[in-house]
């Protein structure tokens, strides 16, 4: 086993531990620990709320989750020799849960999908879907069931959420002013258009007194992606993935976080993967001026590594850029991702699951998503990819009569309407 540079005690809390995290980038986020180009290492990895989530029947949790303390971050680590314009190599050799321990914030063999309340954050579908709702998954080996969705079980490819570099001052300057601006044209909106530097549950690694404060008033929100890699949410970044990232401050700073069991392409209902503690093993390198030697500017490349599981059967829904009041957009890709989530929603009710539990399993389940046309002027399509081994019974269309699935523990239950 690699040495592990972060260890975590799972009796305590994040903000308890030995080694402190974060939850905001800043470059002033002080670095845990140095490595070296071509050191293999072994961080662990808090789930995204440190334990606010429970292994219950309830989505209270779901409804208060704490989202400005998201998220607990592994790091930051200091790449001897890494200057900006270089790329910083990062190989993910092993990633996987944390074995069952002692303690009320014990390693998990289990993890959570939630659909977040519009009040809380909102979803990919927030305005069909403005209630919270959860799912707890327990973890067999590599495979997920749920209480809460029964009939289905699928193997996890497991990935962290997140992982990035540190922006320079520069690049945060122009994240906040680019993000502010946004929020400026509709200050009032539910969910918001971004999210402004929160100090409310800042976690700034060893930072203290009057420098905590400046920091804390600047860093910025660790949700959204962007030039840095974060919380990219791609589900392909799995064991024997490389990435590639830019480095913006000397030593890059490193970070990592948000470790899911398995996720759906576009987390679409917000906490969409199945939420895990865990651990990864990496191992890192520099290419020095790499940015400027492969027209890297901004933004990671990476190159995925073909793992379990790999499916062979497919279901797929398609949806175009017309509203479900009949309006007609542009070429709107995201609107056509929405239509055929929904599709595909509807479709799955018709065997008995309820709306929120197909929603819960196209968050969880390794669906694929694509943008199938985008240049057929006024309609773009998307598309949605349900892997048809996953399922108990046969879901195809015309497959024999319409078997009826017992909805199970605590299911929920909504009325909807396409």
């Amino acid at each position: 086993m690699p040495n592990n540079i972060f260890p975590l005690d799972s009796s305590k809390s994040f903000t308890e531990q030995e080694n402190l995290g974060h939850n905001r980038w800043h470059p002033d986020v002080p670095a845990v620990t140095t490595v070296k180009p071509g050191d293999t290492f072994r961080v662990d990895c808090r789930e995204w709320f440190d334990g606010a989530i429970h292994n219950d029947d309830s989505a209270d949790d779901i409804r208060d989750a704490p989202l400005n303390s998201v998220h607990t971050l592994s790091g930051p680590f200091h790449i001897e020799g890494a200057q900006p314009g270089d790329l910083l190599i990062v190989d993910i050799l092993d990633i996987g849960p944390i074995p069952n321990e002692e303690g009320p914030l014990a390693g998990q063999s289990w993890g959570y999908t939630g659909i977040f309340a519009k009040k809380n954050g909102g979803s990919f579908l927030t305005d069909q879907f403005p209630d919270a709702y959860k799912a707890v998954w327990d973890f067999n080996g590599p495979k997920a069931t749920s209480r809460h969705i029964p009939g289905v079980e699928f193997n996890g490819l497991i990935h962290p959420g997140l992982m990035g570099t540190a922006p320079s001052h520069k690049l945060l300057d122009k994240w906040n002013q680019r993000e502010a601006a946004l929020i400026a044209t509709d200050p009032e909106r539910v969910p918001p258009l971004a999210l402004p530097p929160e100090p409310d549950s800042a976690i700034l690694g060893g930072l203290t007194g009057t420098e905590f404060t400046r920091v804390a008033g600047e860093a910025a929100r660790t949700a959204p992606p962007r030039e840095n890699g974060g919380n990219q949410d791609i589900k392909n970044l799995s064991k024997g993935t490389r990435v590639f990232y830019p480095v913006f401050v000397d030593g890059a700073n490193f970070s990592v976080g948000d470790l899911h069991f398995s996720q759906g392409d576009g987390e679409i209902t917000f906490c969409g993967g199945i939420e895990m503690g865990g651990f990864i093993d990496l191992h890192v390198d520099i290419i020095k001026g790499g940015m400027d030697k492969y027209g890297v500017k901004e933004n990671a490349i990476f190159m995925p590594k073909q793992t379990e599981p790999q499916y062979t059967e497919w279901l797929a829904f398609s949806g175009t850029s017309v509203t479900l009041d009949g309006e007609q957009r542009y070429l709107d890709s995201h609107l056509a991702y929405q239509r055929a989530c929904l599709h595909a929603i509807e479709y799955l009710t018709t065997f008995g699951w309820s709306p929120e539990q197909a929603y819960l399993l196209l968050g969880a389940a390794p669906i694929e998503g694509r943008f199938s046309g985008v240049v057929d002027i006024p309609n773009a399509c998307a598309t949605v990819y349900l892997p048809l081994q996953i399922f108990d019974i046969d879901i195809r269309p015309g497959s024999g009569p319409t078997p009826s699935i017992d909805p199970g523990i605590g299911a929920p239950r909504s009325s909807f309407e396409l």
